[in-house]
């Protein structure tokens, strides 16, 4: 076990700069998803906690020691990747062992730490078989498997459940994360789906064009988001944003009067997600709905604020249609529930 620490981590190729300063420390156990779009430059920082990567300026820290000069393998720390690396000509039992074997561990040891972690991810009846002879899932129960039994103090995972389908990926999912809290390993875990982070991190870093654009466990994110990039990054179906208006401390959006703030008048973005908009007769925004979408617990309604090309998701417990020709339907919105941010900086503006 061990805390991981980065302090103003930067990274450049030539003179560009790529990672802009990453300020975060991680404690003792603590499992921290690193999740942003693709090119984002969440794979290079976890590659230069690796020792894959140099550090250009700043330092990484591992249980207090600084590692910036140290090679991969004098980290402590093991690797899973998203192509699962395997050995194809090995079996399970050598994958998992290899490691410990070109470490120079009893042959009987060996086997002793193999048949463990064989145990602990349910692999006792696969470990003749070759990677070929495996699926998906059980090569990624393979090459965790190969991590566990060196028992590292960190654990890296760069996308390691991007290559299985939609069903395999929330059980992996699952069993990683149930798998890591039985460990106590702290472990960075790199995606592009928000979904994944939001299930699995006890804290999440969202990434933006090399930038952590905030930093928090998956509710403070979602319910209080730092920036206007986390606000629509994070959250499935996506926040909605309007142009809106601060008067007189009133939030005015179309002529209607939405919330009220304590901030200066002027033009602001004004965020909604989609669970917060309700049916209203009443309600101030009137909304031209065009497409149903019923996915059992819930329907998700696609249209249009009216008159305007401007694009609204509402999500809307139970199951709900939409007859042709219904035109507009009014939406009311809990003040406590809306989100402003600066148009320029798209930074948080209240709460």
């Amino acid at each position: 076990m061990a805390t991981l620490e980065l302090q103003n981590v930067r990274k450049s190729f030539g003179s560009t700069e790529v990672i802009h300063g990453i300020d975060v420390r991680i404690d003792d156990g603590e499992f921290i998803v690193i999740v942003g779009p693709s090119g984002c430059g969440k794979s290079t920082l976890l590659r230069m906690v690796a020792g894959l990567e140099t550090v250009t300026s700043g330092d990484v820290l591992i249980d207090g020691r600084n590692v910036n000069e140290k090679e991969p393998m004098d980290r402590d720390i093991a690797m899973v990747f998203q192509n699962y690396a395997l050995y194809p000509h090995m079996s399970v039992r050598q994958n998992m062992g290899y490691g410990l074997k070109i470490a120079g561990l009893a042959k009987d040891r060996i086997e002793e730490k193999v048949g463990e972690a064989a145990r602990l991810l349910e692999l006792e009846g696969l470990l003749d078989r070759k990677p070929r002879q495996l699926s998906g899932g059980q090569r990624q129960r393979v090459a965790m498997g190969r991590a566990i039994v060196r028992k590292p103090s960190v654990f890296l995972f760069d996308e390691p459940l991007s290559n299985l389908d939609a069903k395999l990926r929330v059980q992996m999912r699952l069993e990683i994360r149930e798998l890591q809290s039985k460990l106590g390993v702290t472990s960075l875990y790199v995606t592009h789906d928000q979904v994944e982070a939001m299930t699995m991190a006890d804290r999440m870093i969202v990434m933006n064009e090399g930038v952590a654009e905030q930093v928090g466990t998956p509710l403070e994110v979602y319910e209080t988001p730092r920036t206007l990039f986390a606000a629509q990054f994070i959250g499935s179906p996506a926040m909605n944003i309007f142009d809106a208006r601060i008067d007189g401390g009133k939030v005015m959006f179309r002529g209607a009067v939405i919330g009220k703030v304590d901030a200066g008048d002027g033009d602001v973005k004004l965020g909604i997600r989609p669970e917060h908009l309700a049916r209203d007769n009443k309600g101030g925004l009137e909304l031209s709905l065009q497409i149903a979408e019923p996915l059992g617990a819930n329907t998700l309604l696609h249209g249009r604020v009216a008159d305007s090309e401007q694009p609204v998701t509402v999500s809307l417990a139970g199951v709900h249609s939409i007859e042709a020709g219904q035109g507009s339907a009014r939406f009311s919105v809990m003040p406590t529930h809306i989100h402003l941010f600066n148009p320029a900086t798209g930074m948080r503006l209240q709460g």
